[in-house]
Order: C-alpha cells, then sequence, then structure tokens
C-alpha cells in the first residue's frame, strides 16, 4: 500500500523535473538568440556607419601606391596592413565593403521587384497562366546560378551595372515561389472570401488584401538575397568577369591577394575574407529573428 502511495507522487515529481528542464531550456535559447539578434544588429550598425562615413572622412585616396609600403604586416599606421602595392588594405577593404555592399543591396530590391511580380501575378491569376509562368521558373532554376550569371555579364563590359543585372536576373527564382505559395494560401482565407462577396474588383483585392500579406516574406526574402548577392559579386569579380580590377571590392581583392598568400602574407586575404563572412552572418541572423516574429508558429515552438 505504500508503494502504491508513493508512485503517483513520484510520477508527479518526474512531471514537475521535466517541466523546468523545458523551461530552462526554453529560457536559455531565447537569451542565446536574443545575444544573438543584438550581436548581429552592431554588426550591421558598425559595418553601415564605415562604409557611410569612413571614405569621407579619410579624404584619402584608396588608389594610391607607395611602394617603399609594400606588404608591411598590420600595424598601428595600417590596421590592415598593405596591399602588394603599398595600398592601405583598411582603406581599401572599407571601398571595396561598400561596393559589395552596393551591389548586394540594389540587385536584392531588383530580384525581389521582379520575384514579388511573377510569383504574384502566377498565383492571382492560376490556371495556364500560373502553369506556363511556373514551369518558366523551372526551366531557369535548372541551370547554375553562376553559370548563367556568367554568360549575362559576358554580354556587357566589365563594371557595377552588369553584376548587379546579372545578380538580380539569376536571384529573383525563390522570391517567386515563395509570393505564388504565400499568395494562394491568402486566397483560401475567409476575409478574402468575404471581400469577394461583397463586391470587390480582383484589383482592390490584390493591392488591400494580398500584397500587404505577402510584403513580410517578400522583404525577408530581399534581406537574405542580400549576402547571396555579395558572394555573387565576389565569385564573379574573383574569376576576373565582375568589377574591373582597379575598382576596391571584396572579390578583387581576395582574387589579388593570391599571390601574397602563396608567399606567406596572409593579411590581404584574411581581412577581406573576414568583410565577406562576418556581415553575411550578421544579416543573416537579424532576417532570422525577423522570420521567428512573422512566423507565429515557429516562434511558439522557440518559446517552449
Amino acid at each position: 500500500m505504500a508503494d502504491l502511495a508513493e508512485r503517483p507522487a513520484s510520477a508527479e515529481g518526474a512531471e514537475h523535473v521535466e517541466t523546468r528542464a523545458w523551461r530552462s531550456h526554453g529560457r536559455t535559447r531565447r537569451s542565446t538568440r536574443t545575444v544573438r539578434v543584438r550581436t548581429s544588429a552592431v554588426i550591421v550598425v558598425v559595418v553601415a556607419l564605415a562604409v557611410l562615413v569612413v571614405p569621407p572622412l579619410a579624404n584619402l585616396d584608396q588608389q594610391a601606391v607607395d611602394l617603399s609600403m609594400k606588404l608591411r604586416p598590420p600595424s598601428l599606421a595600417h590596421p590592415f596592413g598593405t596591399d602588394d602595392v603599398g595600398r592601405d588594405l583598411l582603406l581599401r577593404c572599407v571601398y571595396g565593403l561598400r561596393v559589395s555592399l552596393l551591389v548586394g543591396l540594389v540587385a536584392a530590391v531588383v530580384a525581389t521587384v521582379i520575384g514579388t511580380t511573377v510569383g504574384a501575378v502566377a498565383a492571382a491569376f492560376g490556371g495556364w497562366t500560373d502553369r506556363v509562368v511556373m514551369r518558366l521558373v523551372d526551366t531557369f532554376s535548372s541551370v547554375p546560378h553562376l553559370l548563367l550569371g556568367i554568360f549575362i555579364v559576358a554580354m556587357f563590359r566589365p563594371g557595377v551595372w552588369p553584376v548587379i543585372v546579372s545578380v538580380a536576373l539569376t536571384h529573383w527564382l525563390s522570391t517567386a515561389r515563395i509570393v505564388r505559395s504565400e499568395v494562394l494560401s491568402l486566397r483560401s482565407r475567409p476575409y478574402i472570401d468575404a471581400a469577394v462577396s461583397g463586391g470587390a474588383s480582383r484589383w482592390r483585392v490584390a493591392v488591400r488584401h494580398l500584397l500587404p500579406g505577402v510584403l513580410p516574406q517578400a522583404g525577408l526574402a530581399a534581406v537574405l538575397m542580400v549576402p547571396h548577392a555579395m558572394w555573387h559579386e565576389s565569385a564573379l569579380s574573383f574569376l576576373g568577369l565582375g568589377l574591373p580590377t582597379h575598382q576596391a571590392s571584396l572579390g578583387n581583392l581576395v582574387q589579388s591577394a593570391r599571390g601574397s598568400l602563396l608567399a606567406g602574407d596572409w593579411w590581404p586575404t584574411l581581412f577581406p575574407g573576414l568583410l565577406l563572412i562576418v556581415p553575411t552572418l550578421a544579416i543573416a541572423g537579424l532576417a532570422g529573428a525577423w522570420r521567428e516574429r512573422i512566423n507565429p508558429r515557429r516562434r511558439s515552438e522557440l518559446m517552449l
């Protein structure tokens, strides 16, 4: 009888311990997520200030050559060291990050506009329009982005705008799928049926109800596309098909530092590489927080 009386208490105690463990795990995850988001935000702010403030305040020529300072390691005078012709690597990296961010931001906006338009049209009209548009999306998706980007860039002279066009025309496909899926989900909502039953035109339903519903997902896709576009531009420039070699970009800086790396000089490769990786991780961290905010189901799972 004593054993029978103790069993429920033991089971209840075990359940209580398990609940406390889950709550502690949830608090740990929330704390870790908060630290990650704050760190990402600080990095993004520092990067933005660097590319906006440093070039005007420095008032220095990032192309100035000083062969007497060739391949000097990091020091107080040159925190990132100098490159193979004596140019200050910190200033070159800031200008390179500025160009890469410009390419990433503009290409992401253009690709998001194209993808949102295509996905919304396919879902809104449906039928044969949806089938034709999505088959075209599948056809373009079957070609590797980098290969298609090389083909597009090869038709123009090296420069910023050909790279932006190349990245934009190869990165709208995922956005089109996301927007199409979101519009199809919104079309089945009761308030859409109520608006149609009330006599609202297709255009009014699209502008007043469907478009505001897909903007958060489209914005998230644009944010996630920025680092992807930066990497794409760096890959094209590294291959010699992107920006002109004399123009600072992270891809050009890494490409020009290959010989120095083989000679044992690590800093011309390390710092441009870090400026490509760290902002990418920071933007991804902020995008992850945004995804949790606009997706209540995912957020509730993380709150356990």
